[in-house]
């Protein structure tokens, strides 16, 4: 039987892959500081040290720091420590096993021209640590001969990232969104599970991953909102004041280098231009998206 060893298995990726893995008849090794939902713990702070991969026949790694934190912060450096040196450790334990490797759209260079974003898109010109972080640990992982898979937006049932911070922007009914609405791929979590649990026979290289079909953003944050029971209205500001917003809030935070910025240039970036995502790469390794946000539940 094909033993996986799953990386930041309790965790919102994570845990989906290893619920898929062991459905699948694998079996799974949680590897993280917290057990997983299936199989067997083996714990590994991905900040420091090397996991004990043994009887592993394959990786996906989805331990990954997430955030917007001010440049130079020390929650920069912590997002370095996990998403870079990390992924350097986990390399050296795979010790030639097939990895997977959990990235994301955020790689890609902003601004616009983004309306159709294959492989071979620039990875340049990060406006955050994330999108800086991932870019070199990815790096680092294609060089090993991984899989790299970059999902855009995950969301799902449990995501404690995305949503919260969508609702935590609702106020009085109201939710403010910079520019018109434009077209945006997003990535439900059970069509990223699918594809790490598929990759691992995949040529090495980057596979892009996301829903069938973009959405219109407007829309599909009504859904969300809707699916949570949230009445508001959806509001437009100017980009160029979203823009000025920005800069103005992540030279406060500067002050506060414990705490993100309540809006980002990043922020504004993924939510005013068009982002759709080429997946035909990854489909015609024979993936594809069977769910969509039409499928969105949240946890009760």
């Amino acid at each position: 039987m094909t033993t996986i060893a799953v990386t930041g298995a309790s965790g919102f990726c994570g845990s989906h892959v290893a619920t898929g893995a062991a459905a699948r008849g694998f079996e799974v090794l949680c590897v993280g500081r917290r057990p997983g939902p299936a199989g067997r713990h083996v714990p590994w702070d991905a900040a420091c040290g090397m996991p004990d991969l043994s009887g592993a026949d394959l990786v996906v790694h989805c331990a990954a720091a997430v955030g917007d934190p001010v440049p130079g912060s020390p929650a920069e450096a912590a997002m370095r420590a996990v998403n870079v040196d990390g992924t350097a450790r986990l390399l050296r334990a795979a010790a030639g096993r097939p990895v997977v490797w959990v990235s994301s759209a955020s790689v890609y260079a902003p601004g616009p021209g983004r309306s159709r974003v294959a492989e071979d898109h620039p990875v340049r010109g990060h406006l955050n640590a994330y999108g800086r972080t991932k870019a070199a640990g990815e790096a680092l992982a294609l060089a090993a001969g991984a899989v790299v898979l970059r999902p855009r937006a995950v969301y799902g049932a449990g995501d404690p990232h995305l949503v919260p911070r969508l609702l935590s922007r609702v106020r009085r009914g109201l939710l403010t969104l910079p520019g018109p609405s434009v077209r945006l791929s997003l990535t439900a979590v059970e069509n990223l599970a699918d594809a790490c649990l598929l990759a691992a026979d995949w040529p090495s290289g980057a596979y892009n991953i996301a829903d069938p079909v973009p959405y219109d953003r407007d829309e599909a944050v009504r859904t969300v909102l809707r699916a949570h029971g949230v009445r508001a209205r959806v509001a437009h500001v100017p980009l160029p004041v979203a823009r000025a917003v920005a800069g103005a809030a992540e030279a406060l935070a500067r002050l506060r280098p414990h705490a993100d910025p309540p809006l980002t240039r990043y922020a504004v970036d993924q939510l005013a231009h068009s982002v759709v995502l080429d997946v035909s790469r990854a489909e015609s390794r024979g993936w594809t998206a069977g769910r969509s946000l039409a499928d969105y539940e949240p946890l009760p």
